[in-house]
């Protein structure tokens, strides 16, 4: 055999040193020469005298028999390399029938530096090449019939082996995944009896054994299953996934059926020989299998599996039985949107709040979501149970949470949930949350100091509203609760006797600290609205609040507009009404509007808000603003005359301002519509960004356009055409809003 390689070398590749294939004879284990023809290792051994530092690998595609190749890899070993070709390979529709993976041989030891074996996960980083190689070989079918190409796929495998060596594997895996999913969709359920019989075959249980005396170095697990679309990518990336190292891989389909037979060990050194650790990889190859199948399901894929694996270790390390919501294709299909629509979305909130995902994944069908009465009195029950102010706060968040929870994901998974009602659902879980708060932090300063009282012996009232959306009832997806904070008047405290003023301004604090919430986002408290704004003081009383809100008064003309949507939302009923009278004699007062001033405005929130050559869903001309200060601007000019008008929610105003006759039916009808379209989008982009704030659109024709679409159910596997959707409903929308309100306003 070898003299029969040395010829085929020597006729085929005479520049090769012959002391080449003398590190092949040492290296490689037996098996390798009995499974190659003489011709195609002394190819092997031509190639792997090619490698260096700037070229890792060479691949090279034999034609065999029945339309199927042979591709073969010979390259420098990284870890998770065998689940980047096998991704590869996948990607490019390329089905592995068969194959054998040899790696040169090495002590345990060499796999990776020693650390604690339950030490966090880290990438690999790696600034010097790798001494060992390896050979890979695997016989395909080309799902699409076309004869894959080499210098196609080499370059593309020189690409991601250059992230892996710069420290960025995780980022190599993220583009294999997302270039797969378009493949997968083939396979992707889409209704139907045969999309339901791909399923069954993708979710198909898998037979997982291990074997730890046949080999003296290392684990033999052997894997039998039905044979998918990319099975091979989804074994090997949950073995990579779970740090383990591949040495060896033999790769066997009869049929149907797949049979694979990996020497494994782990990453730092070992085998895999505890029991528990066993079935912890049985549970996480098995699930990933089949989560991988389901990829095409979430608007990400790679950040769908890239958390899906985290999901497995804070799952596992809780118990088996918590993983019983993903005992369908309906439950993992679930998973799959939920951690595939946003970084944000796990890193800031389902990761924090792990111990309530669960529960909420698998109940969220039956659970309903609680008007504000019934929120109002579990959360009142709930805050009962706390014995101090500090468990008070944590049982307050803890509900909070929850309901923030259930409420996006029936946003994000039930096709019913319509953008009104999930509006609604957070603003009501938001009054109660800040009526809660309020008697929290009234209960504990009035225990400190005594009842804030007026001169004559009353007590002084408070009076919470909201303004902005929370004040419209139109919350999104990390709205803030913007506030008003009113009280009575001038006096002191029963006990300490501090002024009014200040026993408020602690008060408004303490309720602010009480919210746990981000810096911009979801629940945020911003008071920026408040008189003088940030210049004054967070609780205002009644009389300063008419002085300051009046015609003449110091209010700017902005102000009185974004009046429209105050609305009492906690505190002292009366107070409140009184605060809302006082608002309807000063913003419907008749008073002239001034329409030079608002354009000016508004063309410099256009102007200085929005970065040229961007789109902002908000800021930009045809965007929300637009369709918002559309429906104020008539209301302004109309309210007076027609108290039907005086609403704070925009839905509302156009529809009373197209039955007055006030709009038109087409006008009506594309600003509704842009006012839908616009929430949604921006409530996509809340979500991808957890950042209330950054509304501005991907730009057209990038991957982040594509994912955004998806996010929005825009059809598309790989994003592209999802994206190009969006895109031309953004451009319709932007110029239908934009010519209303330019007739409208500005000619």
């Amino acid at each position: 055999m070898i003299d029969a390689v040395r010829a085929a070398l020597a006729r085929a590749s005479p520049d090769v040193d012959p002391k080449a294939l003398d590190e092949f004879v040492v290296c490689l284990d037996p098996a390798y020469f009995t499974q190659e023809a003489p011709e195609d290792v002394a190819s092997h051994v031509a190639m792997a005298a090619q490698l260096t530092p700037v070229r890792p690998a060479r691949l090279g595609i034999t034609p065999r028999e029945h339309g199927r190749y042979d591709v073969a890899v010979v390259a420098f070993d990284y870890f998770a390399e065998f689940s980047i070709l096998c991704g590869l390979l996948a990607a490019h529709r390329l089905d592995i029938q068969s194959g054998h993976i040899h790696t040169f041989a090495l002590a345990v030891s060499e796999i990776a530096p020693a650390r604690p074996r339950l030490g966090p996960r880290r990438p690999l980083r790696s600034s010097a090449t790798p001494s060992r190689k390896i050979v890979d070989v695997f016989r395909v079918v080309p799902r699409d019939g076309r004869p894959p190409d080499p210098i196609a796929l080499e370059s593309e495998l020189l690409d991601l082996l250059g992230l892996v060596t710069d420290g960025r594997t995780d980022e190599a895996r993220e583009r294999l995944n997302r270039r797969l999913v378009e493949s997968l969709s083939d396979a992707a359920p889409t209704g139907g009896d045969g999309a339901h019989g791909r399923v069954a075959e993708a979710l198909a249980p898998l037979a997982i054994t291990f074997d730890n005396r046949a080999s003296a170095q290392w684990t033999v697990m052997d894997v039998g299953g039905r044979d998918t679309p990319g099975f091979l990518y989804a074994l090997a990336n949950a073995l990579a996934l779970r740090e383990v190292y591949v040495h060896q891989v033999r790769i066997e389909s009869l049929g149907s059926e797949a049979h694979d037979r990996f020497w494994i060990a782990h990453r730092d050194g070992g085998k895999i020989d505890a029991a528990a650790d066993q079935q912890a990889l049985r549970v996480a190859v098995a699930l990933i299998k089949q989560f991988t199948h389901l990829l095409p399901s979430a608007p990400d894929p790679a950040l769908a599996l890239r958390y899906f694996d985290q999901f497995l270790d804070r799952a596992m390390a809780r118990g088996p039985e918590t993983l019983e919501v993903l005992g369908s294709p309906e439950g993992l299909r679930e998973l799959a949107r939920l951690l595939g629509s946003s970084a944000f979305l796990w890193e800031d909130f389902l990761r924090m709040q792990f111990e309530h995902l669960l529960p909420v994944l698998g109940e969220w069908r039956s659970r309903e979501i609680l008007d504000r009465k019934a929120l109002g009195r579990q959360l009142e029950a709930r805050i009962a149970g706390g014995a101090t102010a500090e468990e008070g706060k944590r049982l307050l968040n803890e509900f909070k949470d929850e309901q923030v929870l259930l409420i996006d994901m029936k946003h994000l998974l039930d096709p019913e949930l319509t953008l009104e009602r999930f509006s609604h659902a957070l603003t009501d879980l938001a009054e109660a949350v800040v009526e809660q708060a309020l008697a929290l932090a009234r209960a504990r300063l009035i225990e400190a100091h005594g009842r804030p009282c007026h001169a004559e012996g009353r007590e002084c009232a408070l009076a919470v509203l909201g303004l902005g959306k929370f004040g419209g009832r139109e919350m999104g997806y990390a709205s803030d609760i913007e506030l008003l904070a009113v009280y009575g008047g001038p006096g002191q405290t029963e006990k300490t006797g501090i002024e009014n003023g200040r026993f408020f301004e602690e008060l408004v604090r303490e309720l602010i600290g009480l919210i746990a919430a981000r810096e911009e986002g979801i629940f945020h408290v911003d008071l920026r609205l408040r008189p003088h704004g940030n210049k004054g003081p967070l609780a205002s009383p009644l009389e300063a609040v008419r002085d300051y809100y009046r015609v003449g008064g110091e209010s700017a003309p902005f102000e009185r507009q974004a009046l429209i949507k105050l609305r009492r939302v906690a505190g002292d009923d009366a107070l409140g009404r009184a605060v809302e009278a006082h608002r309807d004699a000063f913003v419907w007062s008749g008073a002239p509007w001034d329409r030079r001033n608002a354009l000016r405005l508004r063309e410099r929130q256009a102007r200085e808000l929005v970065p040229a050559g961007r789109f902002s869903v908000k800021y930009s001309p045809g965007a929300l603003v637009d369709v918002e200060y559309s429906a104020q601007y008539l209301q302004i000019q109309h309210g007076a005359d027609h108290p039907e008008l005086r609403t704070p929610s925009t839905l509302e105003a156009l529809e009373r301002l197209r039955a007055r006759r006030l709009l038109g039916e087409e006008d009506h009808r594309g600003l509704q519509d842009g006012y839908v379209s616009w929430r949604r989008v921006a409530d996509g982009l809340r979500m991808v960004r957890g950042n209330a704030r950054d509304l501005l659109l991907p730009e057209d024709g990038s991957q982040e356009m594509g994912f955004l679409a998806r996010r929005l159910g825009y059809p598309g596997a790989g994003g592209r055409e999802a994206g190009k959707a969006l895109a031309a409903d953004v451009a319709r929308h932007r110029e239908r809003v934009n010519g209303i309100f330019t007739a409208l306003f500005r000619n």
